[in-house]
């Protein structure tokens, strides 16, 4: 879905720039490849709002290099997610609500095409670790439509092969890599009912940590995760695979714990995640949230009519309904202002506002969070939305497919969640 225990010392110090890398391009596009020029300078995002809804959004002086961050140690941390679109962090944004930890995820069938560190998304990540930011990456292997890989087998080759490439770009680097990304949705139904998911991930995770052993010894900070469990508000999620996914997690000294992923219909909903891990933790052990979301309650209310109030306010007529007014706002975005007084209008939004600020808290208070996510951006554009399509852009803190330019020169945002993200910092 659209997606630092203790660190185990050593590596290079954040901040620290990797100078060959910088020296061996022009001055111009070192800082393209770092992801450090504004926008602003950037053609492929000049010209008007509607000629591309992400415009220039940073207000820095076009060239400016942005300044370093420290981020915080992995305890009881927020980041700002931005799922498989690692080529869409933005220094502005971030700072714009104060985020100072990166989550992301990566499709491992990536790899084979070229060095997963010289990829624009991989590349930007890494230039953020060395630029102070605290960054988790999930690895996505991704299996819905055929057979999970079997240990010795051709596949799991393949598949070990690729987690090499991620390994040997992203150790001593990334603060947090998660061995897998929402296995129980990215393996055939099959699959995922049988010891086979879990034998697959438990090899991935045995060849990781033999991996950084051989290679760091004891002095790589990447911590392992396994990750992410879904849908453990439903019993029936509950069960051997789930159950052997904590056990293995528990009786490993090289996995620092595990992933869930709560997008949920309520907050009463995400606690039965942390009620089923929070047994099988280690005392050393913690947990990562880095996706969140009340999804499931926002598809509820797709074919609900719109607030008169707000249909009045704007001319919209009578009637019409919530996915038509995402549909157009895909297709000829808002303004902020208009893009708020829509979410707020919405009761069932609008009675939800704090739930980021009691999702922080009820993590928070189990003693065990590392580092929780939360999405800062729309990935991609959204303009044949419909009926059924899963509205993410309503979790979104940053809106570019929906919202015209607004505060500082940066996207539209959704104010809710920009205040509540930057107050849970």
């Amino acid at each position: 879905m659209q997606e630092k225990g203790p660190e185990l010392g050593g590596g290079p110090q954040r901040g620290t720039t990797t100078r060959r890398r910088l020296l061996s391009l022009s001055a111009g596009a070192a800082l393209a490849a770092a992801g450090l020029v504004t926008r602003g300078a950037d053609p492929a995002y000049a010209g008007s709002a509607g000629a591309h809804p992400r415009g220039a959004s940073e207000s820095a002086p076009s060239g400016t290099v942005l300044n370093q961050v420290t981020a915080p140690p992995a305890a009881n941390v927020l980041a700002a997610n931005v799922n498989e679109s690692l080529d869409m962090i933005d220094y502005a944004e971030l700072g714009a609500v104060s985020a100072t930890w990166i989550r992301g995820f990566y499709l491992m069938s990536d790899a084979d095409q070229s060095d997963p560190a010289t990829q624009t998304g991989m590349a930007k990540l890494l230039q953020a670790s060395a630029d102070g930011y605290g960054t988790v990456l999930s690895t996505k292997f991704q299996y819905q439509n055929t057979t999970i890989p079997v240990p010795g087998t051709a596949a799991m080759d393949t598949a070990l092969t690729r987690l090499d490439k991620v390994l040997a770009a992203v150790l001593d680097k990334v603060d947090l890599l998660t061995i897998g990304n929402e296995p129980f949705y990215e393996t055939s139904p099959q699959d995922r009912t049988t010891s086979a998911i879990n034998d697959f991930y438990e090899a991935l995770a045995k060849h990781a940590i033999q991996y950084r052993t051989a290679n760091f010894g004891t002095t790589c900070k990447t911590a392992f995760y396994m990750g992410a469990l879904n849908g453990l508000e439903d019993p029936a999620n509950q069960n051997t695979q789930t159950e052997r996914w904590m056990t293995f997690v528990a009786g490993n000294a090289g996995i620092a714990g595990v992933d869930i992923h709560p997008h949920v219909a309520g907050i009463d909903a995400a606690q039965k995640y942390t009620d089923f891990i929070l047994p099988y933790l280690r005392p050393d052990q913690t947990f990562l949230a880095t996706e969140f979301s009340l999804i499931k309650l926002w598809e509820e209310h797709m074919s609900d009519p719109v607030d008169p109030s707000y249909a009045s306010a704007y001319g919209v007529p009578a009637g019409t309904l919530v996915w038509q007014v995402i549909h157009d706002a895909a297709n000829n975005p808002f303004t902020e202002q208009k893009w708020n007084d829509f979410l707020l209008s919405n009761t069932w939004f609008a009675n939800h506002s704090t739930f980021i600020t009691n999702e922080m808290a009820d993590l928070r208070n189990t003693g065990k969070l590392a580092v929780a996510g939360y999405g800062i951006t729309e990935g991609a554009p959204i303009p044949d939305f419909g009926a059924s399509s899963p509205p993410w852009v309503l979790n979104s803190i940053f809106c570019p497919y929906v919202c015209q330019i607004g505060t500082g020169g940066l996207p539209g945002r959704d104010r809710t969640w920009a205040a509540s993200f930057r107050a849970a910092q």
